[in-house]
């Protein structure tokens, strides 16, 4: 009878030492881990079993609310539960050109990272510690960003889209809520911004004539029409139906042939422009030529626009013959209007 209580009772320590001793185990490789930490005070093993605690995420001013949709904009709701440091997209930033890194992210044998596009630029050396790169893909890092969902860099524009951290640079690359560049043709400006700001940088920055109204009439004069340099041309901003609308006059040189073109364009998107439309007339000595089309978006370069020849062309020597005199002074006169399209 003794021998078999005695037996019992060592089963029973048996298991309860076992048991002890597995979930202390887990609770140790847990602590490890950082899944539970220790509090301070008390045994090690009394603490690991009745004073585990999940180590709660960080909260600073750099997170930063997220919403979706990627595909409708208009209907983005907030996503409580989603959120993104901007220490892990300073992660995807390259360290050489700034950037955001995409697929290829590349690595040195230490883990420092740099986008496929500057990996040439640095001969193959880790702009960070001078190690040889190598053909070391930073897989982990690029499904990091494969998880991220970001806002538009157009944001302060407008725009409320959140797009996949992959998909987000196309969408940028297309938002109706980009800036616009400065349409200004005489320099190469470097301006961007919405219409109103343009607006006002064209008259305060550049002096463009401002004109109200649909119609207009204008001159252009040059003194030596023989001596057609690209740089030659005018610039006029229109304001009517509520947009602005920038009438552009040049010379530049079609082959060996020197020409005038004007040609109209729309201060906002190509699906706005095409409301419009334009006609121009040049003439004199009882002729003349008419150009009727639509306004291009200034999207589209002022160089794209002229190159392409959408506008009202004049061959000099008609042009010539349209100044009247003796020809040895360009005296052009270009009426037009513009309309919206019902």
């Amino acid at each position: 009878m003794t021998c078999k209580f005695m037996d019992s009772i060592n089963k029973i320590l048996i298991s309860t030492s076992d048991s002890f001793f597995w979930n202390s185990l887990d609770t140790e490789w847990r602590y490890k881990t950082g899944l539970v930490r220790m509090a301070s005070g008390g045994p090690y093993f009394d603490d690991l079993r009745s004073k585990p605690e999940i180590i709660d995420p960080p909260q600073n001013e750099d997170m930063m609310d997220i919403r979706e949709t990627v595909d409708d904009p208009a209907q983005n709701e907030l996503k409580p539960n989603v959120a993104v440091s901007s220490s892990v997209r300073d992660l995807l930033e390259c360290p050489v050109c700034l950037n955001a890194m995409y697929p290829p992210i590349h690595q040195c044998s230490n883990g420092h990272t740099l986008c496929s596009g500057c990996k040439p630029r640095v001969h193959n050396r880790c702009p960070t510690c001078r190690h040889e790169l190598g053909n070391i893909r930073c897989l982990a890092l690029e499904k990091v960003a494969a998880s991220l969902e970001l806002p538009c860099k157009y944001q302060s524009y407008g725009c409320i889209g959140i797009y996949p951290y992959y998909s987000k640079v196309k969408h940028e690359s297309q938002c109706v809520y980009r800036p616009y560049s400065c349409p200004y043709a005489g320099s190469e400006c470097s301006v961007v911004g919405d219409i109103p700001y343009l607006v006002a940088h064209l008259k305060d920055d550049h002096k463009v004539d401002m004109h109200s109204g649909s119609t207009f009439n204008h001159r252009y004069v040059k003194s030596n029409p023989q001596e057609v340099e690209n740089a030659t041309w005018m610039l006029t901003v229109f304001s009517c139906f509520g947009q602005y609308f920038c009438l552009h006059f040049e010379a530049f040189q079609l082959g060996m042939a020197p020409v005038y073109i004007a040609f109209l364009r729309f201060m906002g998107d190509d699906n706005d422009a095409k409301n419009y439309s334009y006609r121009l007339e040049v003439g004199g000595n009882g002729r003349k030529m008419v150009w009727q089309g639509v306004p291009r978006s200034i999207r589209d370069s002022h160089r794209k626009v002229r190159d392409s020849f959408d506008g009202l062309i004049i061959q000099r020597n008609m042009a010539l013959f349209f100044s009247g005199g003796d020809r040895k002074e360009l005296k052009l006169r270009v009426t037009g209007r513009i309309w919206k399209e019902q």
